[in-house]
């Protein structure tokens, strides 16, 4: 291969993220699917922006459903499935979500050593950003004594630093209007392979966290609500279901500001172009980042914020990382009180928020310093991209329950799903089943050693095994009597008054 080291710019595609890249040259290589860690995806092509669209609209309709259990019940998911599930589904569905937060604290600690090291120059290493991640937590803590509402202030604030550092970041990449909602309202994929397969996993697990449906289902009992009213249950579910509309279209566009951004910027560009653009920019230091080859470079969050600088000054590389660090910190606390409600609602086992925050960082932190100490950023980002699959990998634990028991007219109610939205929400969870079965299949052959097929048959059984009992619960929920056990039954009928407020049977 012959490296092409003449000078080159940066040309302006009309919208790179929402077009198929043409086949590369035999000098290029295929580009790689990378991910923000803080939850937004990096574009290749078209597949993305409706993608990110749907997956944001399936994440309210599992907040209208979470937030309707508890404003209903009076409890959150977590306790409603400990009352309803024998114990050993509920002890591994427990353990499922304890493993999406342990994945999401994994990709906060990520996003944030790589804004320490993109705001410091390159003086922080990225295993030091990783050990700041501990004053971090110790900072949310000392909020956490100031109660909920301060925390929830102090997160608005965080959202609106997101907003504007992204937003300036779009007003300044000045992405093709025309182009973007073509992107948005058009679904097309043509020519899509596995690397896209992986961003389109990927961004459904990075929009819809397992463990928030969870933890919405627990903060709408912070509001007083007298259940006694069903006029009081009604507005509750509709105000409720307009601030998690105002909230997910913040977040909305949020994401799509960013991945607007590097579609506009990097798509389709090479590595010698990035080299040479910022060699001749005041962050020429960065350059040597960027091999001197003529592959399409890959763009992850940390080269992306040197890339912002390079294209846009060095004010935009600055702002990128103050957004990355916002976003980092609202993950922590999303999944500190996540792990909190889950772990009470399951296990019935109450800790402090320090025990849970300690418990949760040492398990994020110790994998994700070994990568940042003995492999290299690339590495770091790899291992990101696994986290947002597995958020994906993951979703069945949290959708499945919540569709089972707001379909349950002796739990709900009147306010139980109507035919309509059964029909729409298993729709698209049996979508995103299948998409997730297809993925582990298409990518068993890509395994390093045979040896890995024992384990990940091991954990594909007890994920089929899980999977299956929660659609069949959901099918028995759903009116399908002739499958239901005697041990069962009580998805039909609902628990014996008694046994409402005690231990399930199991």
């Amino acid at each position: 291969m012959t490296d092409n080291k003449g000078p080159q710019r940066l040309s302006r595609p009309s919208y790179g993220s929402i077009s198929s890249p043409p086949n590369a040259g035999p000098q290029q290589a295929p580009p790689e699917a990378t991910y923000l860690s803080e939850k937004v995806p990096i574009p290749d092509t078209k597949l993305l922006l409706w993608v990110l669209l749907w997956a944001t609209v399936l994440g309210l309709l599992c907040q209208r459903l979470a937030a309707r259990l508890g404003v209903v019940t009076g409890k959150d998911l977590s306790e409603v499935c400990h009352l309803y599930y024998p114990k050993v589904p509920r002890t591994l569905l427990w353990l499922t979500i304890e493993l999406a937060i342990v994945g999401s604290d994994m990709q906060e600690v990520i996003g944030t050593a790589i804004a320490f090291s993109l705001l410091s120059a390159g003086r922080i290493p990225l295993w030091g950003g990783v050990l700041i991640t501990i004053v971090d937590t110790f900072f949310f803590l000392f909020l956490d004594n100031y109660g909920l509402r301060k925390l929830e202030a102090f997160f608005g604030f965080l959202i609106t630093i997101m907003a504007l550092t992204f937003g300036y970041e779009y007003v300044v990449a000045r992405p093709a209007q025309g182009a973007l909602l073509r992107g948005l309202l058009l679904p097309s994929c043509p020519g899509c392979g596995q690397p896209e397969l992986l961003q389109a996993v990927g961004i459904v697990g990075a929009i819809i966290m397992p463990h928030n449906i969870y933890l919405h289902s627990a903060l709408v009992k912070s509001r007083e609500i007298d259940r006694t009213q069903r006029a009081d249950i009604r507005e509750a579910n509709m105000y409720f279901l307009i601030e998690a509309t105002i909230a997910l279209s913040v977040s909305f566009f949020i994401n799509l500001f960013v991945v607007a951004v590097f579609g506009q910027a990097f798509y389709q560009q090479t590595n010698q172009a990035a080299f040479n653009l910022c060699a001749n920019s005041s962050l020429h230091d960065y350059a040597k980042i960027f091999p001197m080859n003529n592959h399409t470079v890959d763009v992850d969050i940390y080269q992306g914020g040197v890339m912002l600088g390079c294209v846009f000054g060095p004010a935009a590389l600055y702002i990128w990382a103050v957004g990355l660090l916002a976003a980092g910190q609202s993950s922590t606390m999303t999944g500190t009180y996540a792990g909190q409600f889950v772990m009470e609602g399951f296990l019935k086992l109450r800790w402090s928020r320090f025990a849970r925050v300690l418990l949760t960082r040492s398990c994020a932190i110790l994998p994700t310093v070994l990568v940042a100490v003995f492999r290299d950023l690339r590495d770091l980002s790899g291992l990101n991209d696994l986290l947002n699959v597995l958020q994906s990998l993951l979703l069945p634990f949290a959708v499945l329950p919540i569709l089972t028991f707001t379909s349950m007219p002796n739990l709900m109610q009147e306010f139980a799903n109507g035919w309509l939205s059964k029909a729409i929400t298993s729709s698209i969870m049996a979508l995103v089943c299948a998409i997730n079965l297809y993925f582990v299949v298409s990518y068993l052959p890509s395994l390093p050693h045979p040896a890995y097929f024992s384990l990940v048959a091991l954990l594909a059984a007890a994920y089929l095994g899980l999977t299956t009992y929660l659609v069949w619960t959901c099918f028995i929920a759903h009116g399908v009597t002739m499958i239901a056990h005697s041990s069962h039954q009580h998805f039909l009928y609902g628990l014996p008054e008694e046994k409402q407020k005690g231990e399930p049977s199991g």
